[in-house]
């Protein structure tokens, strides 16, 4: 009896410890997968908000990784790319997260032109709810192209709020928190840019950090 406990037990130990690599493989495999998506994504972002008639030097040459948490809503470094051509900057596309969404972080790029001005607005990642929340992104409803040309007059501009706020943003039926939270990302970013530019380009080049 003994015996065949301990054969019971060595068994389930070895089935432990192949199921616990191969989720482990599973995961690794899986996360390359998402950071090779979710850098697809980024390219395809980058040529939309800052199109390569924007800029003749590379991007990457002129991208930085800002931590502020006031402005991009994370503790965490976020990458600023920057568009430079005849070497003048033309604008900016900056990663930012709105904390507040309705099932946690909602992560955006913003682009900025160099007057100030929004040249749009793309949702790299989110949780919000399907069918609801989700028509943040492009692909689920135009409501992101609304922030396309918008400017912020100031730090009290009352526009920059969903109309149930008062503002200029439609929300959506039965999920207001959600585009509430991307109002709000999106105006610290343009106050991030009115207000301290220069961090925009004196933090940390991005290296290998993407």
């Amino acid at each position: 009896m003994l015996e065949m406990m301990r054969k019971h037990a060595i068994t389930l130990a070895v089935f432990a410890l192949v199921c616990t690599a191969f989720i482990a493989f599973t995961h690794n495999l899986t996360k390359q997968v998402i950071v090779e998506q979710e850098q697809a994504q980024l390219l395809r972002v980058l040529d939309e908000l800052l199109p390569p008639s924007s800029y003749d030097e590379p991007l990457f040459n002129h991208c930085v990784m800002l931590t502020n948490e006031q402005f991009l809503g994370s503790s965490q470094a976020l990458p600023v790319f920057t568009a430079i051509k005849d070497g003048q900057p033309q604008g900016y596309a900056i990663e930012a997260i709105a904390p507040d969404g309705y099932s946690g972080d909602i992560k955006l790029v913003v682009g900025v032109n160099i007057d100030g001005s929004l040249s749009g607005v793309r949702v790299l990642n989110h949780n919000e709810t399907p069918g609801l929340g989700d028509k943040i992104e492009l692909s689920r409803s135009n409501w992101v192209l609304s922030f396309n040309g918008k400017t912020l007059l100031s730090e009290d501009d009352a526009r920059w709020a969903v109309r149930n706020d008062g503002g200029q943003f439609d929300a959506f039926t039965g999920a207001t928190i959600t585009p509430r939270a991307v109002v709000k990302a999106v105006r610290k970013v343009l106050l991030l840019v009115k207000q301290q530019p220069q961090l925009l380009t004196q933090a940390p080049a991005c290296g290998g950090a993407l």
